[in-house]
């Protein structure tokens, strides 16, 4: 399986970067996992190739922090997002 190039913690800013536009698909599917009830683990794991037996506190950040990422850019970024598409 072939996973996308993710650093441990997306990068932040106020609005949103080119690392968020290319993550944009793990995103939304890590708020579909979420909105499912899915185990974290399994998610990092499926999403970001992780295995949290054997990086349990990497795993952890991986997911929490591009989750926390996902929810801002629902409800803040992608305001930029359409903005920057309609000029």
């Amino acid at each position: 399986m072939d996973f996308l190039p993710f650093q441990d913690q997306p990068p932040y800013s106020a609005r949103p970067t080119s690392y968020d536009e290319r993550h944009l698909v793990t995103y939304l599917r890590l708020l579909d996992a979420e909105e499912e009830g899915a185990d974290w683990r399994e998610v990092a794991l499926t999403i970001f190739g992780l295995d949290s037996e054997i990086e349990p506190q990497r795993t952890r950040l991986v997911h929490e922090s591009h989750l926390s990422r996902a929810r801002w850019m629902t409800h803040v970024g992608y305001r930029f997002l359409l903005e920057s598409r309609a000029h």
